[in-house]
């Protein structure tokens, strides 16, 4: 069958199940039921710090087939992952299923334990390096299945998504299971993913290299929610953690993309009191931030909020009074982290309050503009994020269509042509964020708007910015490269993405 975007999608995965096509980005809302959750209650003068791992996993009960879950705060620090796998295979389980908020290349050794059978499924928002090219040839067992943000929060609070134990890297946690991730020598600021798998697992694990005398202060998780606490040596790596600041480029073509951008956002009439605002991390991303500062600062604007994954840089805006308030899923580098600790207004969200679509309202849903990158835009507006031009798995949606979705203008900011390919496409090899939901896409030479906005593309009218269709964007491109070949995919399916409302949008074929 095809779904609303013409994707051809079966009806029925093996390893995964039946399977619900996209049917448009507010097709799968309304009435929504939670699910049940188990829970082992406590006794006084009980105790819940463990010795080990391994005794962890035996008092949690792991059987063959279970499904754990991690968090990704530490990135590509995290040793938890690695450790608790490790131990799994020690005791001779199989048929793990790794539900990680996201994979990063120092995952490495579950490309071993795929092969194995110890590890046989993966539910992930994004994931890079070794595990996802291990996943793009084919190698693990069961499709993985690629979640948003709020997609995954949405999957854990239904039960589409059941986690059996839950492994919560803790950066602090006292001897009852309260948790921080601002203290200690791996802090990460705030915990916003690790949220919904506390909530709702049937058990949980706070794994911590800072043990702290009850209580802890302050608390991210509580105490009602954890389990067992176990101390190890060492949780992750903070140089994997954050990487110090986050840099604006000092690219040319990145600068001119940005100030471009930046007059879009003007031109658009959102930038005013009150405005919100969502940018990533990349350095284009950053420098659209430093204009849209200038400009909040010549006209004496005032925001409510800046969201999402926080930088250094969303916090100085906030710290010279640009925004009123930070809404922080993830803190990037080191400002961010102590900004969150150390500043009220500086307040962390679960991945469910960020941008889960079927609650009582996510934040995104009042961001006025955000800030995207691309892969690959089709003719239809389409985004790919998830896979690169050869067609492996390099990356996910992450905030990506929760962002789009609930914005009133979402703008992808990218350069034309990368490694000398256009990334303005026919088709996009894997759509990962529908075309209904981004706006504009910004590029060196030139921008196009989605023939839905006809408002935004009567008031760019009056500037004198370089619109023109996304066909005549594809066309000077084609012209730059030439049009570059198809790519030679298996049959077999290697990952379902999922959109945000657990509908399939897309799936990811096997790489020849």
């Amino acid at each position: 069958m095809k779904n609303i975007l013409g994707r051809e999608i079966p009806e029925f995965v093996e390893g995964y199940g039946k399977v619900k096509p996209f049917g448009g980005a507010f097709n799968n809302l309304g009435e929504v039921t939670k699910k049940e959750v188990r829970v082992k209650s406590a006794v006084p003068g009980e105790t819940k710090v463990l010795s080990t791992i391994r005794e962890a996993i035996e008092k949690c009960n792991l059987k063959d087939g279970a499904t754990i879950s991690f968090h990704h705060h530490l990135r590509n620090g995290d040793y938890v992952l690695n450790m608790v796998l490790e131990e799994v295979a020690k005791m001779g389980l199989k048929d793990i299923k790794v539900a990680a908020s996201s994979i990063f290349p120092v995952h490495a050794p579950m490309v071993e334990l795929m092969k194995s059978g110890v590890i046989t499924g993966v539910y992930a928002n994004y994931m890079s390096g070794p595990v996802a090219e291990a996943i793009s040839k084919g190698l693990l067992k069961n499709p993985a299945v690629m979640h948003t943000h709020g997609g995954r929060a949405r999957a854990i609070e239904s039960g589409d998504l059941h986690i059996d134990v839950a492994f919560i890297a803790a950066p602090t946690a006292d001897t009852y299971g309260n948790i921080n991730g601002v203290e200690g020598k791996a802090a990460c600021g705030t915990l916003g993913y690790a949220i919904p798998d506390a909530m709702y697992a049937d058990r949980v694990v706070a794994v911590t290299d800072n043990l702290v005398p009850y209580p802890a202060c302050p608390i991210d998780i509580q105490q009602e929610y954890v389990d067992y606490v176990v101390a190890v040596e060492s949780i992750g790596d903070p140089k994997g953690i954050v990487s110090g600041t986050t840099r604006i480029t000092k690219d040319p073509v990145g600068l001119k993309i940005a100030k471009m951008t930046s007059q879009v956002i003007e031109a658009s009439g959102l930038l005013k009191d009150g405005f919100s605002f969502q940018t990533g991390a990349g350095g284009t991303s950053l420098a659209v931030a430093a204009y849209v500062k200038e400009l909040m600062k010549k006209k004496g604007i005032q925001g409510s909020f800046a969201a999402g994954g926080v930088t250094g840089y969303i916090v100085e805006m906030f710290e010279e009074g640009l925004f009123r308030s930070i809404f922080d899923v993830q803190c990037f580098d080191l400002k961010a982290i102590e900004s969150y600790k150390n500043n009220k207004a500086h307040q962390g969200m679960s991945a469910s309050m960020y941008g889960n679509p079927h609650n009582r309202g996510a934040v995104v849903n009042n961001l006025d503009v955000m800030i995207l990158g691309a892969t690959e835009i089709d003719v239809d507006f389409n985004v790919n994020v998830t896979t690169g031009s050869n067609g492996v798995i390099m990356g996910g949606s992450g905030g990506h269509s929760d962002t789009a979705a609930g914005a009133k203008l979402a703008i992808i900011v990218t350069q034309l042509v990368k490694g000398r390919l256009p990334i303005v496409v026919d088709k996009c090899t894997t759509v990962t964020t529908p075309g209904e939901s981004i706006d504009v896409i910004v590029t060196e030479r030139g921008i196009a708007v989605n023939p839905r906005r006809t408002d935004l593309i009567e008031k760019l009218k009056t500037t004198n910015l370089p619109v023109m269709t996304i066909e005549e964007l594809k066309k000077i491109a084609e012209d730059m490269t030439g049009k570059p070949e198809k790519i030679q995919l298996d049959d077999e399916i290697v990952a379902i993405v999922e959109y945000r409302d657990g509908t399939v949008i897309d799936v990811v074929k096997k790489v020849k």
